[in-house]
């Protein structure tokens, strides 16, 4: 099942619609964030067509989103060069979702910085053993390849990194396609809990660093790392690659640590 057919009932205008194919991307009783947050960018994208690319989003993951929602997008402010969107949805008669994206056309660069490189790189996608085979969420397995990204005889702290990809391209734009795999990684702190529990994550803001990013055979090395953790919470920072090493995205999460 591609990605297209859950976001195919997205028209653009406001008001139902029905995600016949939800069921394929489910987590749990809530469909996978980052498929939540692509039905939320999705729904800004096609309500306003002509928008520059994407630089920056704030996610609020408020309640469980099912296959029946209600969708909303309004800009909040168009300047010359940046057009700040506001997109929500609803489920269940109460909100879901809220989403604030920041979409901005290039200028003429005043200050220019490469992001850092990356720390013990793990070697390409291809020199590393399938990670989580049988474990985690049956929409990682169905959707996404995964990879090890970090020495597995090493002590790691609370930080989790993994070589990902699309089992499927999905005929997706990249930025869309950086929205549904950002999120696709544990949290780091899962590295650190004292016992089994559940895990929930509560907002997810990010920077799109690469817009135009191509990685070679739809690879990226995604991290995350918690920062902090502690009554109940996790402080997280989400980070991802490209293959050629190249810094895409560059987010932050609070998740929620139960158990």
């Amino acid at each position: 099942m591609t990605i297209a057919s859950l976001l195919e009932p997205i028209t653009g205008m406001p008001g139902p619609a029905r995600l016949d194919q939800a069921a394929d991307w489910m987590q749990g009783r809530t469909l996978y964030g980052g498929a939540s947050a692509l039905v939320a960018f999705t729904m800004a994208q096609r309500a306003f067509p002509d928008l520059p690319p994407l630089r920056a989003a704030q996610v609020g993951f408020v309640a469980p989103l099912g296959e029946e929602i209600e969708l909303s997008a309004e800009i909040v402010r168009q300047g010359r060069n940046v057009t700040q969107v506001r997109s929500e949805i609803h489920s269940g008669g109460s909100l879901a979702l809220t989403a604030f994206w920041l979409f901005a056309a290039e200028r003429e660069a005043n200050a220019i910085r490469p992001a850092d490189t990356v720390e013990d790189w793990p070697g390409a996608p291809g020199d590393n053993a399938p990670a989580m085979a049988g474990q985690g969420p049956s929409f990682i397995e169905r959707n996404f390849e995964i990879r090890h990204a970090q020495d597995k005889d090493k002590d790691h702290g609370a930080t989790i990194r993994r070589w990902a990809r699309l089992t499927e391209d999905h005929n997706l734009d990249p930025v869309s396609k950086l929205v549904l795999m950002g999120d696709v990684m544990p949290p780091g702190a899962m590295r650190i809990m004292q016992r089994v529990g559940p895990i929930s994550s509560i907002n997810w803001s990010f920077n799109v660093l690469e817009p135009e990013t191509r990685s070679d055979s739809g690879w990226y090395l995604a991290e995350n790392a918690s920062q902090h953790a502690g009554a109940g919470y996790s402080s997280e920072r989400l980070r991802m690659w490209d293959v050629d090493g190249r810094q895409v995205l560059d987010g932050l999460q609070c998740v929620a640590v139960f158990g």
